[in-house]
């Protein structure tokens, strides 16, 4: 919820406008669903109605959620019902086979959905508000769609990272510090998470964009 958003009285559901620019200069339509835990039983209706899914940035996931006690003091922006919605989103969305990209926050919720960890904090600031090269695997979904074993500017801001890797998840890209930078659903049609922001800089940056080109492209079956 953002209490600065122009033009809305009282609190307001929001999420950054570059994410939607990204996914508009894609060619989708970009929609918001906002983290209300009442709309529970009509997730799996909603994810029918769409044909891709973001998971974007945030706050960080209550560590009981993946079987731990809140233990660095470094934890900020906890919010249940946040979690309680992604969390039935990634279930719904992985059962349906929806094309899906998660970013930061958004491959930590997808983590702890199919049963992994997250470090709670990674001990430095190496990664807050910095940009950095990421090395990718051969072969992978990110790979293909970014052009490259390599993404040469990468805009971290995270203080957690992917600790286990959840049921079903392999590790694509790493950081030259070694910290686990994306991942991948190996049986989903395409579910590509990365832990850093793609969408700050999409706009100038083709390898970024291309995520979200990739996405849109296999919600329309023009995947390559």
């Amino acid at each position: 919820m953002s209490p600065e958003s122009k033009g809305v009285r009282g609190e307001a559901f929001a999420a950054g406008q570059t994410y939607f620019r990204a996914v508009e200069r894609a060619g989708g339509m970009p929609l918001m669903l906002p983290p209300l835990p009442a709309l529970g039983d009509r997730i799996d209706s909603l994810i029918g109605k769409v044909d891709a899914l973001v998971l974007h940035g945030g706050g960080d996931v209550d560590p009981r959620r993946y079987g731990e006690e809140p233990s660095a003091e470094q934890l900020y922006g906890i919010v249940h019902e946040h979690d309680e919605v992604e969390l039935a989103v990634v279930e719904a969305a992985l059962a349906a086979d929806l094309p899906m990209l998660a970013i930061c926050r958004g491959m930590q919720i997808l983590n702890v959905a199919l049963g992994g960890t997250l470090v709670q904090d990674i001990g430095n600031e190496e990664h807050w508000f910095h940009y950095h090269e990421v090395d990718v695997v051969a072969g992978s979904r990110l790979a293909k769609a970014v052009g490259s074993t390599t993404v040469s500017r990468c805009h971290s801001v995270h203080h957690q990272s992917v600790g286990r890797l959840g049921r079903g998840l392999t590790l694509v890209g790493s950081s030259t510090d070694g910290l686990p930078e994306a991942m991948e659903v190996d049986d989903a049609r395409w579910a590509v998470a990365v832990q850093w922001h793609p969408e700050d800089s999409a706009d100038g940056d083709p390898q970024q964009q291309a995520l979200f080109d990739e996405l849109i492209g296999q919600a329309r079956g023009t995947q390559r």
